[in-house]
């Protein structure tokens, strides 16, 4: 996981040489093969807070001492605290009207539907959603840095834990992919963005890579691009079209739009 880059792509009209805005209505409403990726911001209504945005969590911690295995390597009682702060949360927090709209598109919609979430919450997987690619990892879940073993947790991590498939104590660690790791599933993205028809970005900020290339990519490979956001982010320009306001009132409106409802 790193931060920052950039990307160009022709408009959907340009490519069937009918009107811009009639291109994207088609390229939207008729996709059969979707990729949407989530950040922070579909999560945020539910009482999650954010990790960019004014007031939000890199502004209360130094990322360099809670998400970096040299942070973790340093202080584990530390990261572990600010984990099970996160889980604590999670545990506590329900989904929105915008995990559940894209839970019932993923139902009723014919073609395919990726989903790809930067979060580490399970509010996608509890709203109905059947198939969540969570490329940072997942807060509910353990992780031995021993073995590998990966199990659900819903409770704290402490520092003597021990590792429930190889019986190592002081090596587990959240299931959550750090800065200076290598997201989960690289290539499983690749191949969803190279036969996307159109691809979505809700509640991203755009600061973070590889995540934020994604649209960059997409559209090289001819998918039309919409960004629905709070407010405009780093990478809006790439975007073709975009909608602003809450994801509870933006995301549940282009559900319905998709699906003619």
């Amino acid at each position: 996981m790193r931060e920052r880059g950039t990307g160009v792509r022709k408009k959907a009209g340009e490519r069937a040489g009918i009107s811009e805005a009639e291109g994207r209505r088609q390229a939207g409403t008729t996709a059969r093969r979707i990729v949407i990726l989530t950040g922070a911001g579909i999560s945020a209504e539910s009482g999650l807070g954010t990790f960019r945005d004014t007031g939000g969590l890199w502004s209360e911690y130094d990322l360099a001492e809670v998400a970096t295995p040299e942070g973790y390597a340093a202080d584990p009682a530390l990261v572990l605290r600010f984990y099970n702060a996160r889980r604590a949360n999670c545990r506590t927090a329900a989904p929105n009207a915008a995990h559940h709209a894209l839970a019932r598109l993923a139902e009723a919609h014919a073609g395919s539907l990726t989903l790809i979430t930067q979060n580490i919450d399970d509010l996608h997987e509890r709203a109905g959603m059947p198939a969540v690619h969570h490329m940072h990892g997942e807060v509910m879940r353990a992780l031995c840095s021993a073995c590998g073993a990966r199990w659900r947790l819903t409770g704290d991590i402490a520092v003597e834990d021990s590792c429930t498939a190889c019986g190592t104590a002081g090596r587990v660690r959240p299931d959550v992919v750090w800065f200076g790791e290598v997201p989960y599933g690289l290539d499983a993205i690749g191949a969803a963005l190279a036969e996307a028809d159109l691809f979505v970005a809700i509640g991203t900020s755009g600061a973070v890579y590889p995540a934020a290339g994604f649209v960059a990519e997409a559209a090289r490979n001819g998918a039309a691009t919409l960004e629905l956001n709070l407010e405009r982010s780093e990478i809006s320009p790439l975007f073709e079209a975009h909608r602003l306001g809450p994801a509870t009132v933006i995301v549940p409106a282009w559900v319905d739009e998709m699906l003619g409802t």
